[in-house]
């Protein structure tokens, strides 16, 4: 059999396949080291990209911090009223006349009763006792007529008019006793006396100021609630008023009468409380911070004030969560809230007991943002704060 011309030899075919297998190879290779680069590449990238962001990332901002706890919690309701005395009048004169002696002095505690001035009554008095006289002739006359009538010596319309007579003036005699009493001006109930100018020698109209008098122990207090708080409010209940001129002084008292009028133009109701003065602490005319005792006591999960954020769609709280890193960072969340009590607020959802509540800086912060913890000036968390002046 004759050999083809055309058939490839042996050797030269394995050549070939031999020179096929190292270009696949080269290919895979290259293939290999160009999928390196990329995915090297990527990596390179992301690696900028983290430290970039690291770089650019919000600084840890410091925060003050408080803790959620629950607390004994008086349900209260709180007002500002006016003070104003039990009884307490500007003392005057109804009658004018001149001083001749004045019986007291700035600032004395009098009795009910005692006198104050003494108006010159002499000329009053001379006339009293003309009309005294004219008074003890008319009975004079009348008992004699009496005798002369049972001997029929006189009509009976003449002892009518002699009995008249009489009455009249015993009325005048009575009538300038009562203004001989006028001069003398007397203490309409017990109290301590104002500041005075008076002097004797003084004339004195009628209704000219004397001097002011004012009973102070107890002392009652005006204040007004809105119509809501009227259910839980009655008489007896007991109030605690602060006034700023004492600091830390708290004064006991109880609610004595409720209007029974609401006021149309605010809906607010008048409201009276008495409260003990024994120490003569407190005078008509202040104004005084009351709190009303409304309800029992209950055990609230309280927040310092300082904690909210008040939004037009709800109030809010930055809680404080570990971020996985070992640091902390913060999260918003929304909280509904019950009544205050001085720095503090009733929180009844969105918070538990032991959160870490941020009170300070939230103006600095947002979601996510990494914080350090700083509680050495923290704002005031006090259930009866009292003004940073006192």
């Amino acid at each position: 059999m004759e050999t083809s011309q055309f058939q490839i030899p042996q050797h030269d075919a394995a050549a070939t396949r031999r020179l096929f297998r190292r270009r696949l190879i080269i290919v895979i290779v290259s293939v290999l080291i160009l999928a390196s680069g990329i995915v090297g590449f990527n990596l390179f990238k992301a690696h900028m990209i983290g430290q970039v962001l690291a770089q650019n990332a919000s600084p840890k901002q410091t925060i003050a911090t408080a803790t959620a706890k629950y607390d004994d919690w008086q349900p209260q309701v709180s007002a500002v009223g006016t003070l104003r005395a039990v009884r307490g009048v500007d003392v005057t004169t109804e009658v004018a006349g001149l001083v001749r002696d004045v019986n007291f002095h700035s600032g004395q505690d009098i009795g009910s009763g005692a006198t104050l001035v003494q108006l010159n009554a002499d000329s009053d008095i001379a006339q009293q006792q003309a009309l005294a006289a004219a008074a003890d002739l008319a009975e004079v006359v009348y008992k004699r007529d009496q005798v002369q009538l049972q001997a029929q010596a006189i009509a009976q319309a003449q002892l009518d008019s002699d009995a008249a007579d009489l009455k009249n003036k015993r009325a005048q005699v009575a009538a300038q006793a009562a203004l001989v009493a006028k001069k003398t001006l007397r203490a309409p109930f017990a109290g301590a006396l104002g500041i005075t100018t008076l002097n004797p020698g003084q004339y004195l109209n009628p209704g000219d100021k004397v001097v002011t008098l004012q009973q102070l122990d107890p002392i009652l207090v005006d204040f007004r609630l809105p119509q809501q708080a009227l259910s839980r409010i009655a008489v007896g209940q007991p109030v605690t008023l602060t006034a700023d001129t004492w600091p830390g002084v708290t004064f006991a008292g109880h609610i004595t009468a409720v209007n029974p009028l609401i006021d149309s133009a605010t809906r607010n109701v008048q409201v009276e409380a008495s409260v003990d003065n024994h120490a003569r602490q407190l005078f008509p005319g202040m104004f005084g911070h009351l709190k009303v005792d409304a309800g029992k006591l209950v055990h609230a999960l309280t927040l310092p004030q300082s904690a909210i954020t008040y939004n037009p769609y709800g109030a809010t709280v930055f809680l404080v969560v570990a971020d996985g890193k070992g640091g902390q960072t913060v999260k918003q969340g929304f909280v509904t809230l019950g009544e205050t009590r001085g720095d503090q607020v009733q929180a009844l959802s969105g918070v538990k007991e032991g959160d870490t509540v941020v009170t300070a800086g939230q103006l600095k912060i947002k979601n996510g943002t990494p914080v350090a913890i700083d509680n050495s000036h923290r704002p005031s968390d006090d259930a009866n704060p009292t003004p940073q002046e006192h």
